[in-house]
């Protein structure tokens, strides 16, 4: 019997290190990057001018494929190129999270600790018994029970003392609060004593040969180098042989549920999969998987107007899309990546591909609105909206096709339209 337990730890420790060995890494620098030809994994060459046209009307700029490290597909739209520069908006957060994990290995913070003990107390305007309440881990998780929807003129990622208030006790409460979140940024930098810039630079980007920088604390690079964070977290913070993060721990919970609230969040990484999901500037918990069309192994780094970073270990791939928004407003996950993927899982050759549609999505536009909107539904179905805490303000029966509603009646701010099989934002803006 210990002869059988051993065999299979050696077989799994073979295995590992097998597929750990099977990815491949770029170069540090140049623009060197080995390449898999599309029809090597079965792609069809007409399925992909289907997947570009698609990205190119969603308002693209660029769009990555890796599969075992190597491109697959990359594709470059209108004046942008290899060499030109993107804002990452909220897929930032994931690289900061990656980086305040090195922090703790390294032994400069620890994420149970309050976030007083790093950046001294008064850096939010809740009584400060309240504020002692705020670990480090409450602002990686978006559990910091501050307020994530501020009275004007203070707003979502504002980091001012005075527009970080208190809502509930710290662990309390899920809510996307950028504002909060931020402040991690300043925990790591004051703690190793160094800008953020250079911790990134020193811990992150001279290990894979990334470039970019952060400005505003949002983070700025070219598509490759987005790709490159992916491929580093694809194989669980490991580059070729050199492990930037130790504390297999720490990247476990990162790309898992981190609290019982949103299920679909780990440490300011998205998570796929799972049985519900949260979303940004809303309370409504919906009983559906982030992305149904992706992989449910998949997590991945959002951003507003569409900047994504899926990665799934199960196929070993990493893709990137930089651009503008696809369409509507969104901060993190909307209804393009459902049909991104419907492109992307037909890419095959032995896929059907008469079923690449917008099916089960609603589209909603003008959006913002001030008056009357258009939803589009791809079938027959009720819809319910909700406002920003919750609460149902509407129900109406959708046909399939075009539908006009009049929202002049509705006060300005978030809402949620939820139907039977899918759900999307909009916003009225008077």
């Amino acid at each position: 019997m210990k002869k059988i337990i051993l065999l299979a730890l050696l077989f799994y420790i073979s295995s590992s290190h097998v597929q750990a060995q099977s990815l491949y890494f770029p170069p540090f620098t140049g623009t060197t990057w080995d390449t898999l030809s599309p029809s090597s994994i079965g792609y069809c060459a007409p399925r992909i001018d289907s997947l570009y046209a698609y990205l190119q009307a969603k308002n693209s700029k660029s769009f990555i494929v890796l599969k075992d490290g190597k491109i697959v597909l990359e594709k470059y739209f209108g004046t942008y190129t290899q060499d030109s520069l993107w804002y990452w908006a909220s897929a930032s957060k994931s690289l900061a999270s990656f980086i305040t994990g090195v922090a703790q290995q390294k032994g400069y913070i620890n994420i149970n600790n309050k976030v007083s003990q790093y950046i001294g107390n008064g850096w939010t305007n809740a009584p400060l018994v309240k504020e002692n309440l705020i670990t480090v881990k409450n602002l990686i998780e978006m559990t910091s029970g501050l307020d994530d929807a501020p009275a004007g003129p203070c707003y979502n990622e504002d980091t001012a003392k005075a527009c970080l208030i208190y809502k509930v006790d710290a662990g309390n409460r899920w809510a996307y609060h950028t504002g909060a979140y931020r402040k991690v940024q300043d925990v790591v930098s004051t703690a190793v004593g160094l800008s953020y810039n250079a911790v990134t630079n020193n811990w992150i980007k001279s290990k894979i040969g990334m470039s970019g920088t952060w400005s505003k604390q949002v983070y700025y690079s070219r598509a490759r180098d987005m790709a490159r964070f992916g491929l580093l977290n694809l194989n669980k913070g490991i580059w070729k042989t050199d492990t930037l993060l130790k504390d297999t721990a720490y990247f476990k919970a990162m790309t898992n549920s981190s609290q019982a609230f949103n299920e679909a969040y780990g440490y300011l990484w998205w998570l796929n999969g799972k049985g519900t999901c949260m979303a940004p500037q809303s309370q409504i918990v919906f009983n559906t998987t982030l992305m149904s069309n992706a992989p449910a192994d998949m997590y991945c780094a959002l951003g507003k107007n569409d900047q994504k970073i899926y990665v799934v270990p199960s196929q070993n791939i990493v893709i990137v899309r930089q651009g503008n928004s696809a369409g509507g407003f969104s901060l993190a996950s909307s209804a393009f990546d459902n049909t991104l993927w419907d492109y992307i899982n037909k890419l095959s050759c032995t896929n059907s591909i008469n079923t690449i549609s917008e099916a089960q999505t609603i589209r909603v536009y003008p959006n913002p609105s001030a008056g009357i909107v258009m939803i589009y539904s791809a079938i027959n179905e009720t819809a319910v909206i909700y406002n920003y805490i919750g609460e149902k303000v509407m129900q109406l029966q959708l046909i399939k096709g075009e539908n006009t509603l009049d929202v002049a009646h509705l006060t300005n701010g978030i809402y949620v339209i939820k139907t039977n099989t899918t759900s999307t934002k909009f916003s009225v803006s008077k």
